[in-house]
């Protein structure tokens, strides 16, 4: 569940690699907040032009559907290292050690394979929209203003490649835990107790979030 977890870290190198990758992460989800927010001034120019300049935004809806991508998948790895995606804490919180361990190596592990078919499908349909030969390289565009469509289709197997990298990492991360049977693995997310979370919850409102 979202805001229910917290990610330990140390000084090895699996450590360091997770923070390197969540730098990474955290400029994809700020880019995705950025769209967001740039739909919203969007729609507030498209809006005040009908209303009183009788004019619309041309190809508004065009730029929503290249921002859709931005939005829909940029900020999922970084959503997934905190723990924050959909998950049966209620199940995985009365697993303990190795036992927990096994079953976060295999449902991670059915991830990645989801998310890698999902890179090659994703990656297969832009290659479909973008040649070199082709006015602004893009073989489709859109229906109204004529924008390349192969920008938006990028972000897809790019995004899915960096929650690939993160899910085999984790995976990383839950084997050491098994082989070493750690009481606190790092680099994954670990349900937190009610008085930890609650703590975490008081410190990001703060704005002493670190």
């Amino acid at each position: 569940m979202a805001g229910s977890s917290l990610v330990l870290s140390d000084d090895s190198l699996l450590s360091k690699i997770d923070g390197r990758l969540y730098r990474l992460e955290g400029v994809l989800a700020l880019i995705s907040g950025l769209a967001v927010f740039s739909l919203m001034l969007l729609a507030v120019a498209s809006v005040s032009g009908r209303n009183f300049f009788n004019s619309p935004l041309p190809g508004y809806v065009d730029w929503i559907e290249q921002a859709m991508p931005l939005i829909a998948f940029m900020g999922i790895a970084f959503t997934q290292r905190d723990g924050g995606h959909i998950r049966m804490d209620m199940v995985v919180g009365k697993l303990k050690g190795r036992t927990l361990y096994l079953v976060e190596i295999i449902t991670t592990l059915a991830i990645l394979t989801l998310v890698v078919l999902m890179v090659w499908g994703s990656w297969a349909h832009f290659a479909r929209s973008f040649d070199f030969a082709a006015p602004l390289w893009s073989r489709d565009s859109s229906m109204d203003i004529s924008l390349p469509l192969w920008p938006a289709k990028l972000l897809a197997p790019v995004a899915f490649s960096v929650l690939a990298l993160r899910l085999v990492l984790q995976i990383w991360a839950y084997g050491r835990a098994f082989l070493l049977n750690e009481a606190t693995p790092i680099a994954v997310p670990l349900i937190a107790d009610a008085a930890t979370q609650a703590a975490m919850e008081a410190e990001h409102v703060s704005g002493h979030d670190n």
